[in-house]
């Protein structure tokens, strides 16, 4: 598994060198947009709506908008000051709690914790008291330039932390529309309700919900491909596309290409062999 948090996480006085791991994934199809007309795939760009031109990356700088208008701006530098800052510190539990007692609405992201180099033992310690308390552990973490308050527990016989959300990004439930006030239910209707409840209860067991959307759409899929509805994309490409090359060796290739097309006309104009000078040397050897 790809590890992407590495730091430590105490309670009291261990502490655990501890390695984080994504516990769930998205399976979600991607699908692309592509141009109906030739089927290249459409590539986004980001355009400053004021100037009327693409911008770079480098010319881009980050803001707050603390009204309709009007920004803070943010220094990079500010910023990575402060993750800095907050990354250091080590991960500490600083409250242990039941979990029946924390709503799930609060639950936002699982990634498993795996020990680090020399923190088996610790880490053997606070699964077993948390197996024997029957708690979890509260805990704050930096995650990502964000800081996040989370939960450490025992899943299966693993310790798996859980980020959750502050109680300020939890909306306030009496914003809701249309929410029904408390009418008197009709005992009947209450008691009929109760027995369907007691009829479809069973005990949860996971393997036996599935993505049915997802399985009818690849099955469409590979019906479409098996049965040759495919198109392939051109191959010209917008020479905005080949002039904004991030990868080393495309952008490598793509200077040979360039070298290339300009050869053939500057051997026409190149001297003979005896009379070059030493710069036209260097560009046939180019």
């Amino acid at each position: 598994m790809h590890t992407v948090w590495k730091g430590s996480i105490s309670f009291g006085l261990v502490n655990i060198p501890i390695k984080l791991h994504t516990a769930t994934e998205d399976k979600d199809i991607k699908l692309r947009q592509l141009h109906k007309e030739c089927h290249t795939p459409i590539s986004y760009q980001k355009v400053c709506p004021g100037c009327d031109k693409e911008v770079r990356s480098e010319d881009i700088v980050k803001a707050y908008e603390y009204v309709k208008g009007k920004f803070v701006i943010l220094e990079e530098e500010d910023l990575q000051k402060l993750k800095k800052e907050n990354e250091e510190k080590a991960v500490e539990i600083i409250d242990f709690v039941k979990l029946e007692e924390i709503d799930p609405i609060y639950f936002e992201k699982s990634y498993f914790m795996a020990p680090d180099n020399g923190g088996g033992k610790a880490y053997s310690l606070l699964r077993s008291a948390l197996l024997e308390s029957g708690k979890i552990g509260v805990a704050k973490i930096m995650i990502r330039s964000k800081e996040q308050l989370a939960v450490v527990r025992v899943y299966q016989n693993t310790l798996l932390m859980e980020t959750i959300h502050f109680p300020d990004e939890v909306r306030n439930v009496q914003e809701v529309p249309n929410v029904p006030s408390e009418h008197t239910v009709v005992k009947k209707e209450l008691d009929t309700a109760l027995l369907l409840v007691d009829q479809l209860t069973t005990t949860f067991d996971p393997e036996k919900y599935h993505d049915e959307y997802r399985t009818a759409l690849m099955d469409l899929i590979e019906e479409k491909k098996n049965g040759e509805q495919t198109v392939t994309a051109t191959d010209k490409q917008p020479e905005a596309a080949t002039s904004n090359v991030t990868d080393l060796m495309s952008a490598l290739q793509a200077s040979l290409d360039k070298t290339k097309k300009k050869k053939p006309a500057t051997r026409k104009k190149a001297a003979p062999a005896a009379t070059k000078t030493p710069a036209t040397r260097t560009r046939k050897n180019a």
